[in-house]
């Protein structure tokens, strides 16, 4: 008897980086220019490298790791586009005034209390979607696929974020987790994944790269689309929607390529081990406090 014959979905695994340079949002120098020229590009990874050097630290400061622990990237990404947010079209992030004042809340107390402080310095989670944000080191992400699941482990944190495709619904409105709950679905060369559930606990961005961004809350009522398109054998086109009427005035998108490397060798990241930090920067308030 014959039968409908499935295309098999596109093979998305292997061990891709998304290091860069370019700046999460459009900085102001950029204003109204979307993409960079070859020789603009050209010209601020030349700056970039030129600043690429151990400073000692100023009077006061404990100081910082050294340029061989950060991996950053050297280049622009290779759509020369001058911020990973390309919606709104001015490249920045439309927070709202309330928003901020929670950011600004929690970094004015970081030291009077774990809750805080970042998911990422308390060894949680990077969160999703801020562990796909291009940080000063470990960028690697690897992907494998399985019948009626897609499996991303995440360099930084150690993190496994197990995605079905099985056509499966989401979970109950009334289970909420760190990082949502992901139901992915193939469209053609893409796989879409739809996240909801958060339990409105994290931050969009717990690194510093994400600038004003870090430490914008994640409310219960956050909706992500993402979108990996395999364009070429060493590159993923990765887009993400993020709509969160709580704290945007309106939803949001980010874009950029994942690049191959298969080259590239994961190490474990053992946060929770032997981390006395929390306990130290708490110390050192009470010790303000005095």
């Amino acid at each position: 008897m014959g039968g409908v014959i499935h295309a098999a979905p596109p093979d998305l695994q292997g061990t891709w980086t998304n290091a860069t340079i370019t700046p999460f949002e459009r900085p102001d120098e950029l204003t109204g220019k979307p993409v960079l020229t070859p020789a603009e590009a050209a010209e601020i990874e030349k700056k970039a490298a030129e600043n690429r050097v151990d400073r000692p630290p100023k009077a006061g400061d404990v100081g910082n790791y050294n340029q061989v622990w950060f991996d950053s990237g050297t280049k622009v990404v290779s759509t020369r586009q001058t911020s990973l947010v390309v919606d709104p079209p001015d490249g920045r992030v439309p927070v709202k005034p309330s928003a901020e004042a929670k950011r600004d809340f929690n970094a004015a107390h970081i030291t009077d209390s774990y809750e805080y402080m970042s998911l990422w310095d308390r060894c949680i989670t990077r969160g999703v979607p801020g562990v796909y944000f291009p940080a000063g080191y470990n960028n690697a992400h690897q992907i494998v696929q399985a019948p009626g699941y897609v499996v991303i482990f995440s360099e930084m944190i150690h993190e496994t974020r197990i995605i079905p495709t099985d056509g499966s619904p989401h979970l109950p409105a009334t289970v909420r987790q760190w990082n949502g709950d992901s139901r992915g679905h193939w469209e053609h060369n893409t796989l879409v994944v739809d996240t909801t559930n958060f339990n409105g606990k994290g931050w969009i961005s717990t690194s510093a790269a994400g600038g004003r961004i870090k430490g914008i809350p994640q409310s219960q009522s956050l909706h992500l689309v993402e979108r990996f398109t395999r364009v070429d054998p060493n590159t993923i086109n990765y887009e993400l929607t993020v709509d969160d009427p709580e704290e945007y005035t309106k939803p949001w998108k980010v874009a950029m390529p994942l690049t191959r490397d298969d080259g590239y060798k994961i190490y474990e990241y053992a946060c929770h081990e032997g981390n006395e930090a929390v306990g130290n920067i708490l110390r050192g308030g009470r010790a303000q406090d005095k």
